[in-house]
């Protein structure tokens, strides 16, 4: 039975030491707010990019070399995605933090 505690007591140290519950906190309202964001670009910010298109159908570009079809229209649009998704994240936490840079030492 003392082994048992002592396990269970390293292991609450472990979590304490760590923040395990922290992480996993912050890692939910990760997903959380990555589904939000997402919904934002995808909902609100794209529409505008696909009116600015001539045929609006530049998601689905391919490059055909022979038998390889690159898909250069799906890369384009994840990599908008992410630029567009960084930097709304970027101002999120720059306007919640309200914090200077942190200068290196």
């Amino acid at each position: 039975m003392d082994a048992v505690n002592n396990l269970l007591k390293e292991f609450f140290e472990f979590l304490k030491e760590y923040k395990v519950v922290a992480l996993a906190v912050g890692f939910i309202m990760g997903i959380a707010a990555t589904d939000l964001i997402r919904s934002l670009v995808d909902n609100v910010i794209m529409p505008f990019v696909t009116v600015l298109t001539p045929t609006g159908d530049w998601k689905t570009a391919t490059l055909d070399l022979g038998q390889v079809h690159i898909g250069i229209g799906p890369f384009a649009a994840e990599f908008l995605n992410f630029i567009i998704i960084a930097f709304v994240v970027f101002m999120i936490a720059k306007i919640v933090m309200k914090e200077e840079k942190v200068s290196k030492k």
